[in-house]
């Protein structure tokens, strides 16, 4: 069995109005991306993967246009990064990313998705130890040497390469994202990619059942109504 990981898209995409709250979420992170790194794609690796994913999830080209122009304008929104995470129904475990211009509401709102669902925020490091936190680049390819050989010379710490109906699945650290695609895209040319995200992945996983499993699907609802996350991951094997 392959490492399973999340896609965003389809984790966010439950219900018809959800497309509004992605499209915010995306600017928002394009806002800050092109603020801390440079509005240039060509420049900034993080905010050009940025812009393919959000075209690939149909983000308005005016939503993407608008976030870049707020950046250049150097005024607007002072928004940080903040993690939570803690241990969510049926004693899964459960990282939550977010953007923020006000932490303290924001982590009033997430505590509460734990507390509504009878379960408890944790501190910080009390789950993520059991996740790794890694670059994911899926495309298709079906020479595995090559792909492995193009990474290794760049000097990137390969943690795991997948190879599943001619598409390829490179998993490095997070550290090691902006040297992999850069590796890969010199050896290959311009990759179309499926994946291209840095993930937390679970280390084990995990089933609820029974009661559990409304509890839990609450406790995502819950999470992904917030305007101030920006992604969620578990180690549910089965959430639905």
């Amino acid at each position: 069995m392959g490492r399973a990981y999340q896609n965003r898209k389809e984790s966010m995409a439950k219900t018809s109005n959800m497309k509004a709250r992605i499209y915010s979420r995306y600017g928002r992170e394009i806002y800050v991306t092109a603020k801390s790194g440079g509005t240039d794609p060509n420049g900034n690796l993080a905010l050009r993967s940025l812009i393919d994913r959000a075209k690939k999830d149909q983000v308005p080209s005016h939503v993407i246009e608008k976030a870049i122009d707020k950046a250049k304008g150097g005024a607007g929104e002072d928004f940080s990064r903040a993690r939570y995470e803690g241990f969510g129904p049926g004693g899964c475990m459960a990282i939550i990313e977010c953007l923020t211009d006000n932490p303290n509401r924001t982590f009033g709102d997430v505590r509460q998705a734990f507390t509504k669902t009878k379960t408890k925020i944790g501190t910080e490091g009390s789950v993520s130890h059991s996740f790794d936190h890694l670059a994911i680049l899926a495309f298709k390819h079906d020479d595995e040497e090559a792909v492995l050989e193009a990474l290794m010379e760049a000097d990137v710490d390969v943690t795991d390469i997948e190879n599943e109906d001619g598409k390829l699945t490179v998993f490095a650290p997070h550290t090691d994202y902006a040297k992999a695609k850069q590796a890969l895209t010199e050896a290959f040319g311009e990759i179309d990619f499926d994946v291209d995200e840095i993930q937390f992945v679970p280390q084990t996983y995990t089933q609820v059942s029974g009661d559990d499993v409304a509890l839990f699907e609450k406790f995502l609802n819950m999470l992904e109504d917030l305007e101030d996350v920006q992604a969620v991951y578990h180690n549910v094997e089965n959430p639905q």
